[in-house]
């Protein structure tokens, strides 16, 4: 973007004027009275200095008219304009303007109406652009901005709207610097505050996600059940291996139950030898267990053999 504009260079003509139609006129009347003459040029030249001063701060810029014409872009500091040929209708500020535009019950791509509040942050490049391309810059920026943001609404499904803000800013934003190039105006960024649904679609979506989040802690639960079972298992063939380990195991039970001081555990006495550990059932009792399961099962074992051979002789 060209930033080349037409300076304003017209402080000494001004001076000119203020300072030689006083005289001028005063030099007239001083002919008829001299003390009238003084008295009006004094006058005249206070007049036409308050009429063709100009302060412009540093982040402004104003237009100079001549009859209507455009003369140049006004700089900062002070200047003298020709009085009552010249004008500054129009003050421009250089600094970064941020300007909230809405767009409201606009449809989606998927045909759901949202209310979305963005704001623009902008800045005027060429000021010469900016006067004579455009009406109004400020009001004109906020009607852009505002059509483009409906365009890219309807152009987008409200997923993406919700889950991409940035991308939804990004493309408003250029959509943007398309329509206001020609008026020497920068589009910075464009950020979008907030995406407002109907409250109906607003509960529906929040059963959605709630019935989601449940079904994945059902579905952890059982994976962890199930690796839970798998886990039991294998300990139990170890325990069943090794009784001693088992032994443990139920000593370190206790412990855990015993650990917050508020459980109350009470102990059956049984006929077991666990090394006088006062457990429901010791090691030794759990051998004497087997050993007597493993001589039952010989002796009907041998039963059968005898039976069978009786039979069979």
């Amino acid at each position: 973007m060209s930033v080349q504009m037409k300076i304003f260079n017209g402080d000494a003509l001004g001076i000119l004027f203020v300072i030689f139609i006083p005289a001028v006129i005063g030099y007239l009347v001083s002919i008829v009275n001299v003390y009238a003459g003084l008295i009006t040029g004094i006058f005249l030249f206070l007049v036409f200095l308050a009429a063709a001063i100009r302060i412009v701060n540093q982040w402004n810029r104003k237009a100079v008219l001549s009859f209507g014409k455009y003369v140049g872009i006004m700089g900062p500091g002070i200047h003298i304009i020709i009085p009552f040929i010249q004008t500054t209708p129009v003050t421009l500020d250089l600094r970064v303007i941020n300007t909230i535009f809405k767009a409201e019950k606009t449809l989606t791509k998927d045909n759901v109406p949202v209310d979305v509040d963005a704001l623009l942050f902008w800045k005027v490049l060429n000021s010469e652009s900016a006067v004579l391309n455009v009406q109004i810059y400020k009001e004109s920026v906020q009607l852009a901005a505002q059509t483009a943001l409906r365009d890219i609404i309807g152009k987008t499904e409200l997923s993406e709207m919700l889950a991409g803000r940035d991308v939804i800013g990004k493309d408003v934003k250029n959509l943007i610097q398309e329509r206001i190039t020609d008026w020497g105006i920068e589009a910075i960024s464009v950020e979008i505050r907030d995406v407002s649904i109907p409250p109906d679609l607003q509960d529906a979506m929040a059963r959605v996600a709630v019935a989601d989040r449940e079904k994945q802690a059902r579905v952890k639960l059982a994976e962890s059940e199930s690796l839970a079972a798998d886990k039991i298992i294998e300990a139990s063939e170890k325990y069943k291996r090794d009784l001693f380990a088992m032994q443990l195991r139920s000593l370190n039970m206790m412990y855990e139950i015993s650990l917050n001081g508020k459980n109350l555990m009470v102990f059956v006495p049984t006929d077991s030898k666990g090394f006088s550990i006062p457990t429901p059932l010791g090691v030794e009792g759990i051998r004497g267990l087997f050993d007597k399961s493993n001589n039952k099962n010989a002796s009907q074992d041998e039963k059968k053999k005898t039976k069978n051979k009786e039979s069979n002789p």
